[in-house]
Order: structure tokens, then sequence, then C-alpha cells
């Protein structure tokens, strides 16, 4: 199980407020500092057992010396047993003694809850035993050994951090293709329906509702989208109903793998001269590769740019084995808006080897091991060769600057 949950206290308390339902159970995560003997909150961060180990907990505790005064538990847990897809529930706990019990709704699934757990401390040790009903669904609770936080300790332990920079100054710590919205989850799924038919691909990963999404009522949408149309996009999105948030954030472009250039040469107007440039790349790859041009493509949602190499293969040269290379590359500003400069990423190349002889073919299967797969192929100094060529700078990763 999760030893800690990792979430926004600020996130907790925002959509705690904004829910009608649950404001009598809101978390007041930032009291006022107690005075000598005054109340003290403490949190729990888990409750083994629940929901197979798979459910977010968070226990607040108010306390007067070593007697709890009230507790609110927060809980967000899967819908269903392997399931992406959580739901949650907040509760404001009776406090009867060391007997904590309560019930409520869950916000997604409308499921009844009903807690009833005994609290035991040893020292500084915290034990809870008893049931949590939801639905038909009862979970036996044994939980010793539980270690309580101070509001600090809390706190410190959170992250607010959703990786969107609205305005980088470039893009060396952000990647120019990848870009991402925050929206209020009742506006998620409209946000999410306008974007059908348009140029960008939705990271689907970024499509699940997680538990900091819950807790926040707010989701994180990833896209790619061209460099040339993420500017205009992302200014169209900070207007749309319901986005609360949108930049460029992680994306393909490593910057090791990356070369920077004077845009003069490779301009159309204020368009990317693509396919000359492409051209050059390609020329430049034929001969760091040894293998012979064969396509080259840019995508029309993302500008990412394909090319596509063929050579023998020269492990077995009786059998006239073919080598095909992949190789991505994505090319952008420099930095959002105008700029002088041009950026060129080049991936590492992907090979795949096939009987492409005339006659019978020799079928192949290709049982590369998981640890080999991490092992990049050779591409014989291709990023040199292609820095050479466009009179680029490389990144300094030491010294984080172009040299």
């Amino acid at each position: 199980m999760r030893a800690l949950l990792v979430c926004s206290t600020a996130l907790l308390v925002a959509v705690l407020a904004a829910s009608p339902d649950v404001a009598s159970a809101q978390m007041k995560l930032s009291p006022k500092a107690a005075g000598p003997g005054g109340p003290e909150t403490r949190y729990f961060t888990s409750i083994d057992g629940l929901m197979d180990g798979n459910a977010d907990v968070v226990l607040k505790e108010t306390r007067q010396g070593k007697t709890v005064t009230s507790a609110v538990l927060d809980v967000c847990y899967p819908i269903a047993k392997n399931s992406d897809r959580k739901d949650r529930f907040v509760a404001n706990l009776q406090v009867n003694g060391q007997t904590l019990t309560g019930t409520t709704q869950s916000f997604g699934e409308k499921s009844p809850v009903t807690i009833k757990l005994a609290r035991k401390q040893s020292g500084d040790t915290f034990e809870f035993r008893g049931q949590i009903s939801i639905g038909g669904v009862v979970t036996e609770v044994t939980s010793p050994d539980n270690s309580d936080l101070s509001e600090k300790e809390f706190l410190d332990n959170q992250t607010t951090d959703d990786g969107i920079t609205a305005q980088p100054k470039d893009f060396t710590e952000v990647s120019p293709e990848a870009i991402a919205v925050k929206v209020k989850l009742d506006a998620a799924t409209d946000f999410l329906k306008s974007l059908k038919g348009q140029d960008v691909e939705v990271t689907l990963a970024s499509l699940s509702v997680g538990c900091d999404a819950l807790r926040a009522g707010e989701q994180t949408i990833n896209m790619s989208v061209d460099p040339e149309r993420a500017g205009a996009l992302l200014a169209k999105f900070k207007a749309t109903p319901g986005v609360t948030a949108a930049g460029w954030t992680a994306g393909m472009v490593e910057m090791d793998r990356t070369i920077r250039f004077a845009a003069a040469d490779w301009r159309e107007g204020d368009k990317i001269a693509r396919d000359k440039l492409a051209a050059a790349v390609s020329n430049v790859l034929s001969k760091t590769l040894a293998a012979k041009p064969v396509s080259s493509s840019f995508n029309a949602a993302t500008g990412k740019l394909k090319l596509t190499f063929k050579r023998p293969n020269k492990d077995f040269p009786a059998l006239e084995l073919t080598d095909t290379i992949e190789v991505a590359g994505l090319v952008s500003s420099d930095k959002p808006g105008a700029s002088d400069r041009l950026m060129l990423w080049i991936g590492s190349p992907q090979v795949t080897t096939a009987d492409e002889s005339n006659g019978a073919k020799l079928n192949l299967s290709d049982e590369t091991s998981a640890d080999e797969e991490g092992e990049q192929p050779d591409d014989n100094g291709s990023i040199e060769a292609l820095a050479r060529e466009l009179k680029g700078q490389r990144w300094d990763a030491d010294k984080s600057v172009w040299k």
C-alpha cells in the first residue's frame, strides 16, 4: 500500500469548499497555530487493507491534549478491482471516546458509506480496527503501528506541481510540442469533446481522473501539437470556460539530442522551411547511418518528423536481409513567439530487419530482452554531424547553456 498520500493540501481545501454536499466535512488544513494547551491538528496518511491496499487515505484529527475532539476521513479508491476509475468520500466522524463512526455518500457512484473504527494509542503509535462499508462491500480494517504527522510535516509532504509552464523563457525545460491544460472536472468532458476533429493528440493516460484530480476538482490533460500552432492553441484554451491553467510541459525533446541554429536560412516567410530542412537532415543521416533515404513526412497534428532509411544488413550478408531505420525528429523555434533561432531534436534510430529479397522469404522475429531495449543503437555521430552541417550549438547539461 502506498504509505504516503501525495496530494495538494490547497487542492483538498478547494474541492471540498466547492462541494456544497460536503461543506460540513471540509478539512481545514491551515488552522491558526494553537497556543499552549490549545487544540492541535494531526494527520494519518494510511490505513492498511482498504481496497486491497489501493486506497489513498487522509484522516485528520483535532485533539485537545490526547483527547480527540473531531475527525474527518477522506478516502479515494478504485471503483472496482484493477480499475483506473476512482471514487472518493469525505466523512465527518463522530467521536465517542476511542470510537470513530460516521456515514456519508461517495461523490461519484453515490454509494452509501458507513464507518466504524476503534482507535487505540500505544506510546507514539496508533492502531485502527473496525469496518468501512461502501455500497454492499464491507472492508475489515486492521491497521496497527500507524504514526501521525503534525500540520507542518503533513504540508511538507504535499506537492502542487502540475508540470505546466505558462510562459517559458525558452524550450530547454519544456518541450515545444507538449502542452497541458488544467480544467475543472465538471467542464472536462465538454473540453475533451471540443478537441474531436482537431489536429491535436491527447495523451491517453491523462484522461484517467486520479485521486489528486478528484481532491483538486481539476484534471490536467496533456496533448501534443505542432509547435507552430501551440501558442495560438494555448491562447484559445485559456479563454475556454472551465480552464484554470494552460501552458507547455515536458515532452519528447531531450536536450542531449538537440541542436540550436540560426533560423535565417530555414524560413519561408514566417514559416519554417520544413521540407528543405528535412532534406538536409536526411542527407546527413544517410551518410552517418550508411543508409538510403526512403521517405520523410511531418505529422499534421504534432509536427513530428519521420525519416525512413534502408540499408543491407551486415550481420549475415549472404541472406540479403534489409535493415529499415526510422528516425523521429522535431523542429521548432527555440522559444515561444518570435525568435531568430530554431531547435532541431533528433531521436535515436529505430532499426528493424526483414527479408526483402526476391523469392521465398526468411521469417524473422526480434526477441530483444527488456534489458537490451534500454540500449539505444549507435547513430554513428549523427547529432555531431548535423550540428556541423547546420552550424549549430549543442546543449551543455553541466552548465545549462548552449555551447
